[in-house]
């Protein structure tokens, strides 16, 4: 199979009543040893500016108008551990470069950034991962578990977290009320 790196994994109706529930995932890194990926629609309920003042990193009254975002449950994997999605800008430690439009960073130095009114034009907060073994999230595809699609900044950066499941399925060509849980072969 063909990398799913810069691809989103929508989860099939199949998945109601399991920690992906109508998720979108990200698909960060896959390779032959298996994947990793970031939750983009399930809101922690916490707001970044929270997030950065119990960090202790108290961010500066005058950015907090451009900190309106909430923190996102990224997924099962290492929930105490936080990574950030942003567009591209390189001078962070710890930073992957995911596609031209995205990056994914996982050190301190990027929240700081944030909190001192110099973050990256576009970012998405995530505390925890979606991870997959060698051929796991193959066999969850051949179980028809999820669909995919390739990425889009758009849908990454630009769409409020209640819609992304439902954009990313019309997006196929169909809207996910099409969508039956059953699975059947011909």
């Amino acid at each position: 199979m063909d990398s799913l790196k810069d691809h989103f994994l929508i989860a099939m109706p199949s998945l109601d009543d399991t920690f992906f529930e109508r998720s979108v995932i990200y698909i960060c890194e896959h390779d032959d040893k298996g994947a990793m990926g970031i939750m983009i629609n399930r809101p922690i309920g916490v707001d970044v500016e929270d997030l950065l003042e119990q960090m202790e990193l108290n961010p500066s009254p005058e950015h907090m108008f451009s900190i309106n975002e909430e923190v996102l449950v990224g997924g099962p994997v290492s929930p105490d551990r936080g990574f950030v999605l942003h567009t591209p800008q390189k001078n962070w430690i710890n930073s992957v470069e995911i596609s031209d439009y995205s990056m994914l960073t996982s050190s301190r130095d990027i929240l700081t950034s944030i909190a001192t009114g110099t973050p990256p034009k576009q970012f998405i907060i995530a505390l925890g991962y979606a991870g997959w073994g060698k051929n796991q999230l193959e066999q969850e595809l051949a179980d028809n578990s999820w669909l995919t699609i390739k990425a889009s900044p758009e849908l990454l950066f630009n769409v409020d977290y209640e819609q992304i499941w439902q954009k990313a399925t019309q997006s196929l060509g169909f809207d996910f009320w099409q969508m039956s849980s059953q699975v059947g072969h011909a």
